[in-house]
């Protein structure tokens, strides 16, 4: 998935006291992240095969310290350390910690088998990727549920106008990534785009959550 990685950090933010809803948009593509930020030196590896799967062309052949179950509960971990230090809200740590995690879940579903428990085989995935008329529908119900929960248990003084905002640029990202051009062999160009996007949409998540509070608390 792309954008339905960002469903946990929504419904975490709705929660009193959870970290702001930028920071746990980091949170949901933290472990991508380090992946992307991993490829520059070649610490992990991908390459690009036309027709790898259905949806995507990209072998992710080796990833063990981003996308092995043991790899993501230390990037959780951390992160959460992380949200606790600034926050000094143990139920903001715990929610980021959570929503880092569950992007491993996420992937499980939709990746070729390329994820791991420790960073060593076996290999796991269900391969949702080959069956495009079951991952499209799923990633956007998946946000576009969380985006509704937020919502409604969220409130904030100029209204919904900013969260709509940003669920255009969601769904504007995730074509793209569907039906975009893509590269015909891996280069760095594959990780700066990432990077780029991941930036964005994180941006425009801290701009669209930023005077929103749960309506429990408000």
């Amino acid at each position: 998935m792309f954008i339905g990685h960002f469903a946990p950090a929504l419904i975490v933010a709705a929660r009193p006291n959870a970290a702001g809803l930028g920071t746990l948009f980091v949170a949901a593509q933290l472990v991508d992240i380090g992946f992307a930020a991993l490829l520059v030196p070649g610490i992990e590896a991908m390459r690009i095969i036309p027709g790898f799967t259905a949806m995507n062309p990209m072998d992710l052949y080796h990833m063990p310290y981003t996308h092995s179950l043991l790899g993501t509960l230390l990037w959780a971990a951390g992160f959460g350390a992380l949200v606790w230090g600034v926050t000094r809200h143990r139920a903001a740590a715990a929610g980021a910690a959570l929503v880092v995690l569950s992007h491993w879940f996420v992937d499980l579903a939709v990746h070729a088998p390329d994820l791991t428990l420790f960073g060593a085989p076996p290999k796991l995935g269900l391969g949702l990727w080959n069956h495009p008329a079951i991952a499209m529908p799923l990633e956007f119900a998946f946000i576009g549920g969380a985006l509704f929960y937020y919502a409604a248990r969220t409130t904030a003084p100029t209204g919904n106008r900013r969260l709509w905002l940003l669920a255009g640029l969601l769904a504007l990202a995730q074509t793209i990534d569907w039906f975009g051009p893509k590269e015909d062999a891996y280069s760095l160009a594959v990780p700066a785009t990432m990077l780029s996007a991941y930036a964005l949409l994180c941006a425009a998540a801290w701009w669209a959550g930023r005077n929103r509070t749960p309506r429990a608390a408000a």
